[in-house]
């Protein structure tokens, strides 16, 4: 099977430590990147769970949800009203759910 060269720019202390971890294992850097392309490839993806950190989950999460607001106030027309209205609205709402 014919192989092609593959180059990647690594900071060095990353290169340091991952290499230093893998000789640990008995492997050495090369090996270690060929074994993760291959498990990719087996897997269709990446090969290990990537989830982001709780607050930058919640930030995204949070962004998505004002993204949805805001469609949701185009598709009604009401996507220019001002933070007074809005206001009114709410305080109308709530008088009526008294009532």
């Amino acid at each position: 099977m014919a192989s092609s060269l593959v180059q990647i720019r690594l900071d060095d202390d990353l290169k340091a430590q991952a290499s230093a971890l893998y000789d640990a294992l008995g492997l050495d850097l090369p090996t270690a990147i060929r074994m993760f392309l291959k498990r990719s490839v087996m897997v269709n993806g990446i090969p290990f769970s990537m989830t982001l950190p709780a607050n930058e989950y919640k930030a995204t999460r949070a962004f998505r949800a004002m993204q949805e607001i805001s469609e949701a106030a185009s598709a009604a027309g009401v996507s220019d009203m001002t933070l007074d209205e809005i206001n009114a609205e709410i305080d109308a709402a709530r008088d009526g759910q008294k009532a």
